[in-house]
């Protein structure tokens, strides 16, 4: 249930009345339930986390389309930030960062050598337009490979997944090339960063 902090407008054209407030899409390709925000610009701290709260369920049941097991299973792991914030790297889009159990030690600082094999670190994210339209993001996966995956990576796996449930690309993989970006960027964070980013310290838990 949304808290008294944000009143949200039902857009006409997706419900046709309160009650309908309470549905969840069944269908993310065609979801029946879209949400307005009033004031879109003041969308920081327990605003955005209760438009993401909202969200999140169409959010992963378009993720899951993918048949990946990160899609699934990244909501059950920790969440590294109190609320979503606003990521200029990733379309100044509201980002929220996960990471699996090998990764507990991601924060603030990684451990000498980095993060170890089978570290996965998840970021979803929603939009929220000028006019106070919410939709759904990318889901951005970083995955830590053996040793001798791709070197300019320092063996990373950067896989996307659209809300839709399709791939965008892998690294290594389909659209391996459009994956590239994300290595170059993530490798201007340094090696001994572990070409790693962090949430910034007035989100985190």
């Amino acid at each position: 249930m949304l808290g008294s902090t944000m009143r949200l407008a039902l857009t006409v054209a997706a419900w046709a009345g309160a009650a309908a407030a309470q549905e969840t899409a069944d269908d993310p390709l065609h979801p029946r339930s879209h949400f307005r925000v009033e004031h879109p610009a003041e969308v920081q701290g327990a605003q955005a986390e209760e438009v993401y709260e909202r969200l999140l369920p169409n959010m992963t049941a378009g993720y899951r389309l993918s048949d990946l097991a990160v899609a699934r299973d990244y909501v059950r792991w920790r969440r590294f930030n109190a609320t979503p914030y606003l990521s200029a790297t990733h379309g100044s889009r509201y980002v929220n960062n996960y990471a699996n159990g090998v990764a507990r030690d991601y924060g603030a600082d990684v451990p000498p050598g980095g993060l170890p094999v089978g570290s996965v670190l998840v970021k979803d994210a929603f939009t929220v337009t000028e006019d106070g339209m919410v939709f759904s993001g990318p889901l951005a996966v970083m995955e830590k490979m053996p040793a001798g995956f791709d070197k300019a990576a320092r063996n990373w796996k950067y896989v996307q997944i659209m809300p839709d449930g399709s791939l965008f690309g892998e690294t290594g993989g389909e659209n391996d090339a459009g994956m590239r970006f994300c290595v170059e960027c993530h490798a201007l964070a340094g090696d001994e960063a572990d070409h790693l980013y962090f949430v910034p310290p007035q989100h985190r838990n």
